[in-house]
């Protein structure tokens, strides 16, 4: 595998940042993931658009969008064509003082991509207790900074969960370590405003765009209720939810119900002929 940084195509074993990288030492950087199709990115668009508005959003200064799609195209070139990929999309603040201050060298980018094997056709997801803040300095915005969802996935891994979700700190159903909820309660396909500090996924947004679902803000409690539930991710599209565990036990589901199954396969048909949209 060759991994581009900062203009440089190297093997991945020699690929590498200084240790002083803010991005490594404080997690000051921000980073996108887009599948790859047969050699595609699905939504690369709108991944670099999310891109600068997270860089923006950090403080760093907005990434020059020709120059990453240049750098993804390189490394596409030499990827190939898998059925399955990933395309990660790494910007930090670059070489900085041992502390919050950020020094002058100037941003880091890094793009790798990797083979995938699809996702699980459904998943089960643990409530953990850790909240969300949706009025932090870096809500809504993906930051390198995953340490929190790297606890709560491991939780709910122990669990014996695929994905862990959140709450925000009103309570509010929020999202997952690293997915968008969607929920059916009353025949309605309902996913957590971004209000609750969720990210703006992206395919969040196709599945509001191309299916009647809405934004309705909703106690987390409303995972034991829910007569669907399913997660959405870039990779993993649309995941059904077979079984929901939080302290008041493990409730299991049909996966996927009726509504779910209509929007999978509005989203797949609206995939197949929007492979930019």
């Amino acid at each position: 595998m060759l991994i581009w940084v900062n203009g440089d195509l190297k093997p991945a074993a020699d690929a590498t940042v200084n240790a002083l990288d803010h991005g490594l030492t404080v997690g000051d950087g921000v980073f996108e993931t887009a599948k790859v199709v047969n050699g595609v990115p699905f939504a690369l668009e709108r991944h670099l658009e999310r891109l600068e508005r997270s860089a923006t959003g950090l403080g760093l200064p907005a990434p020059d969008r020709a120059a990453v799609r240049a750098a993804c195209q390189e490394v596409l070139d030499q990827f190939g064509r898998p059925p399955l990929g990933r395309i990660r999309i790494t910007y930090t603040g670059g070489v900085g003082p041992l502390g919050s201050a950020r020094g002058d060298a100037g941003p880091t980018l890094m793009v790798a991509c990797t083979v995938v094997e699809p996702y699980p056709s459904t998943t089960s997801i643990a409530v953990v207790p850790w909240p969300r803040n949706e009025r932090g300095a870096t809500a809504g915005l993906k930051s390198t900074s995953y340490a929190e969802n790297v606890i709560a996935l491991e939780r709910a891994h122990e669990l014996g969960a695929g994905e862990a979700i959140v709450a925000d700190t009103q309570g509010r159903l929020c999202e997952g370590t690293g997915s968008n909820i969607f929920v059916v309660v009353d025949g309605r396909l309902v996913t957590p405003s971004l209000a609750t500090g969720c990210l703006a996924g992206i395919t969040r947004a196709l599945v509001l765009e191309w299916t009647q679902a809405e934004e309705v803000d909703l106690p987390v409690e409303v995972l034991r209720t829910a007569d669907e539930i399913f997660l959405t991710s870039s990779v993993r599209d649309i995941q059904p939810v077979s079984a929901v565990i939080d302290d008041a036990g493990r409730r299991e589901l049909a996966a996927p119900g009726p509504v779910t199954k209509a929007a999978l396969d509005a989203f797949q048909r609206r995939e197949v002929v929007t492979p930019e949209p």
